[in-house]
C-alpha cells in the first residue's frame, strides 16, 4: 500500500521528526523511553513515521545520544532557540527545503490510521497542517506537518514574540486543521497520572 499522496514536483518532500529532547521533568523519567506498546515510545513513533516520510529522524539533546539506539537517524539540538522550536529549527537548518511531520514523543495513542489522516489532509500551500481536538479546536504544533516556508519565518518571529510557544506561531499563520474522529488519539502523557490513565486505556482495549 502506498502511504504517500501524490503531489506535484514543487511540493516539498516530507521528513519525519520525533521530538525526544524534552527534559520530562513532570514525568520524572525520560518520556521517550517509556514502553506503552512493548518498546520505547520514540521507537513506536519513529517506525510509524517511517511509513509516511521519505526519511525520519529523532530530535535529541547531546546528552541523550548514549541512551537512544544508534540504529536510528538523529539530529542533535543546536541549542539556539527555546522550547520545542529548538529541535524543530535544528532539523530545519539541517534540511531547509523539506516539510517536517513533527511528533512529540509523549503521544502514546497516535497510530497508523491517525498519521494516514494527517498525511492525506496535508495542504502544501498552507504554512502547516496540524491536528486539533474537537474539544479545543486549537492546533497541536507537535502533531503537525510544518512546511519549510513557515519554518523560514520562525527565527524572525522569535526575535519579536513574547512567547516561544509553537502553538502561538501557528495561531498567527495560515494553517489547515485536521480533527481526528476521537480526541483521545492526541492525549499527552506528561505526568505519572497521565501514564497510568493511558496505560489503563490501552490495557482495556
Amino acid at each position: 500500500m502506498d502511504h504517500h499522496p501524490k503531489y506535484d514536483q514543487s511540493t516539498p518532500m516530507l521528513f519525519g521528526l520525533i521530538l525526544a529532547g524534552g527534559k520530562s521533568s513532570r514525568m520524572g523519567r525520560d518520556k521517550a523511553l517509556i514502553a506503552y506498546h512493548g518498546k520505547s515510545q520514540w521507537a513506536v513513533l519513529y517506525d510509524l513515521a517511517q511509513k509516511f516520510c521519505v526519511r525520519t529522524f529523532l530530535s535529541l539533546r547531546r546528552d541523550q545520544q548514549d541512551s537512544i539506539s544508534p540504529k536510528a537517524d538523529f539530529i542533535l539540538d543546536r541549542d539556539e532557540y527555546p522550547g520545542p522550536f529548538n529541535g524543530i529549527l535544528s532539523a530545519h537548518k539541517a534540511f531547509p527545503d523539506v516539510a517536517w511531520m513533527v511528533l512529540a514523543c509523549d503521544l502514546p495513542l497516535i497510530d497508523n490510521k491517525t498519521l494516514q489522516l494527517l498525511v492525506d489532509s496535508r495542504d502544501p500551500s498552507k504554512d502547516a497542517t496540524a491536528f486539533a481536538t474537537q474539544a479545543t479546536g486549537l492546533p497541536e504544533p507537535l502533531a503537525a506537518i510544518w512546511e519549510p516556508r513557515a519554518l523560514n519565518r520562525v527565527p524572525e518571529y522569535l526575535k519579536e514574540a513574547a512567547s516561544s510557544c509553537p502553538r502561538k506561531f501557528l495561531l498567527n499563520s495560515d494553517i489547515s486543521l485536521v480533527i481526528p474522529p476521537r480526541d483521545e488519539v492526541l492525549a499527552n502523557a506528561n505526568s505519572q497520572e497521565d501514564y497510568e490513565r493511558i496505560k489503563q486505556a490501552l490495557d482495556s482495549k
